[in-house]
This record gives structure tokens, C-alpha cells and sequence, in this order.
């Protein structure tokens, strides 16, 4: 993971509002806050079944390698929002074929 990019790009953002599924779900699957705040700042952004579903793939990974980046620490992971920007879950899933329109 990019330590610079942590420490210096994501302080800006606001701390996300998890709830307590997405707590436990990260406690289990070793997602850090800070992993959280990137997949928001940088990933895709998607609404599928009334839900907004940030992730960030292969070509996320690539456009921001570019720009001096580097998320490949991030590669996969998703994070799923309410409407009303409430962090419900997130997971890794390198398929992104459900999050097509």
C-alpha cells in the first residue's frame, strides 16, 4: 500500500459513516479505513438495485499509476453505499460484470 498516498492525498476526505455490518465486514476481511476512503475517492461508481457501488479495477489501477498513484493495493475491492452515503459492506471481487448499468 502507498503510504504517501494515505497519509497526504485521503486526509482531506472525511472519515466514511460505516455501518455495523461494514465494521465487522472489514474487521474480517482486512479492509482498512483508509482502504475505504481510496475505493470512495478514486473508484467506479455504479447504482445498481437503488445502492451505489464504488470499486476499483484494472483499469482504475492503471489510469491513476499514470497520474503518480498507486491503488493496486485496492485492485478489487468493492464498497457498497446506501443512497444516503452510508457504508452498508465491502468486499474484493475482481468480477465486475454485475456492476454493468
Amino acid at each position: 500500500m502507498n503510504v504517501a498516498l494515505q497519509q497526504s492525498e485521503l486526509q482531506g476526505h472525511s472519515q466514511p459513516v460505516l455501518s455495523q455490518h461494514a465494521w465487522k465486514r472489514m474487521c474480517g476481511r482486512s479492509v482498512s479505513p483508509a482502504a475505504i476512503r481510496a475505493v470512495l475517492a478514486y473508484g467506479r461508481k455504479v447504482h445498481v438495485r437503488g445502492a451505489a457501488i464504488y470499486a476499483i479495477g484494472r483499469k482504475e489501477v492503471i489510469h491513476h499509476r499514470r497520474l503518480g498513484r498507486n491503488l493496486s493495493a485496492f485492485d478489487g475491492l468493492q464498497v457498497v453505499c446506501s443512497p444516503e452515503g452510508l457504508v452498508i459492506t465491502t468486499y474484493r471481487n475482481h468480477d465486475f460484470n454485475g456492476l454493468k448499468h
